[in-house]
This record gives structure tokens, sequence and C-alpha cells, in this order.
């Protein structure tokens, strides 16, 4: 069985003239234990594509399947309840309280589904992020780095079925955005962590197994372990035909608020 499923998903804003499509009629499958990377030019429906893939928003029509469970039926409760127990999110702002410590940022998602977070689990996943020796630090002591890895660990301590990022580099340096991506990567090969990724660089789209490019709404071609230069090239074909006088204006890209990226 595949991670997720998406069948004929399309998303639209508004109705009438002003209607604007964000997703086309798009089909995908995510292959479990597998690193897929979505990129596509602004206002091709990247961030769209993960929101409606991870329960955060709903399609307009079609279906989407996650582990078998179809989102689509779902009331919100039990959609609610599902992204806290099955779904990791990881976003370009790192959404960490700052009054809180890093492994009380952790263990937060737990508390808010009225759990209690062992403290083994929660110094596990920060060891596995590198940073068991900052469990006491709060955001404001730590690098952007630091924080980006924090709210990894937090997006693990349920361990979800699938862990989603949202350009969860786009905010770090070229040093700290390799040692996320080298996690992310490491999650895949280590535990089979399913992991879907929007981005915009050509570098840390090269990190997945596979790129899926997205255009207009629709899927424009994909690209299995390729280069960053390989997908650069790509990516700038794409973009040339988004701009082209007979394109559909672009709409820009909407993200989740900052309610949103914490799992409740």
């Amino acid at each position: 069985m595949d991670a997720i499923n998406l069948r004929s998903v399309s998303r639209r804003h508004g109705s009438g003239d002003r209607a604007v499509t964000a997703l086309d009629e798009v089909s995908l499958d995510f292959p479990r234990g597998t690193f897929t990377a979505v990129m596509g030019p602004s206002g091709s429906g990247k961030s769209t594509l993960l929101q409606c893939a991870a329960g955060l928003d709903r399609p307009t029509s079609g279906s989407v399947l996650l582990g078998g469970t179809e989102l689509t039926r779902l009331s919100e409760t039990r959609l609610t309840r599902l992204r806290r127990e099955r779904v990791g999110f990881v976003f370009q702002a790192f959404n960490l309280l700052p009054a809180l410590t890093a492994e009380q940022n952790v263990a937060l998602p737990l508390r808010l589904a009225g759990r209690r977070p062992p403290r083994a689990r929660v110094r596990e996943v920060l060891d596995r992020v590198g940073l068991a020796d900052r469990a006491r630090h709060r955001p404001g002591e730590l690098s952007g780095g630091q924080q980006q890895r924090v709210a990894l660990a937090r997006a693990l301590i349920t361990r979800p079925d699938v862990l989603f990022g949202d350009e969860p580099t786009g905010a770090l340096d070229s040093r700290a955005g390799h040692t996320v991506l080298a996690l992310l990567r490491a999650m895949v090969d280590d535990e089979g962590r399913t992991t879907v990724m929007v981005t915009h660089d050509p570098v840390a789209a090269s990190y997945a197994d596979r790129v899926v490019f997205l255009v207009d709404g629709r899927v424009g071609g994909e690209l299995t372990g390729a280069p960053a230069a390989e997908i650069a090239t790509h990516l700038t074909g794409l973009e040339a035909r988004a701009s082209g006088p007979e394109t559909r204006p672009a709409r820009p890209e909407t993200r989740p608020s900052e309610q949103a990226a914490q799992p409740c």
C-alpha cells in the first residue's frame, strides 16, 4: 500500500469568473519509505498539493488517501485526530514557542493530544536530530538550524506515517540546510520514513528519490535520482512555460497558518 494516493484532486478558490484553480485533476502516488520533492514555478500549486495531501485543506473534488484512509470523508474531529497521530509537519517558519525549552516544544504535540510525553521518547528524538545537549535551551538560545531541528524532532515525536515539509530549509544558510536535509534523507534510509517536501531549491530536491514538478496546477513531469543541475534545468523550462502568453495568471500559493503548523 502506498503512503499517500491522490486521485483526480482539484482545488478551486472562488466561483464564477473569479474562480481560480490551484490544483487541476492531479493524480499522484507516494510509495511508503520514499522521499519525494515537489517543485514548480510560483503559483503552480505546490503548497496546495501538500496541504490537501496532509489533510490541512480539503480538495474541491477528487480523493486523498493516507495509508488507505479517505481523508475527504472524515469529519473535522477525526481529521484533526488523524493529523495528530499519523502526520508530521515541518515548515519554513520554525513555529516554536519561545517560552518553552526545546524538550517542552518537542513534547507539545503529545500534550495537545492529552497524552503524557514519555521523557525517554522526548530525549530520543532530540538525540536523533543531534540536540540531546540542548534539551533545556529555549529557542532564543539556539541557532536557526538548531531551531529547525527541534521542529523536526517535534514532528517525529508521534512516529508519524508521513512527514511533510514545506520549504523546511528556506530560512537556513547552506550549512544548516545541509544538516536538516541529511537528517531527512537518513530518516528515509534508516527508518523508512515517508517524506514529502515542497522546495524551490534544486540542491534540496536532489536529496529526494523523486522530484515531481507542477505547473499551472497540473503535474508537469518528474525526475528520479537526478542531480541538482538536471533538476534546475527542468525547473527553468517549466518557469519559461508558466510565463508564456497563454498561461493563465498564477495564483499566489497559500501557506498554512502558524496555528495549522502545529499538529492540532
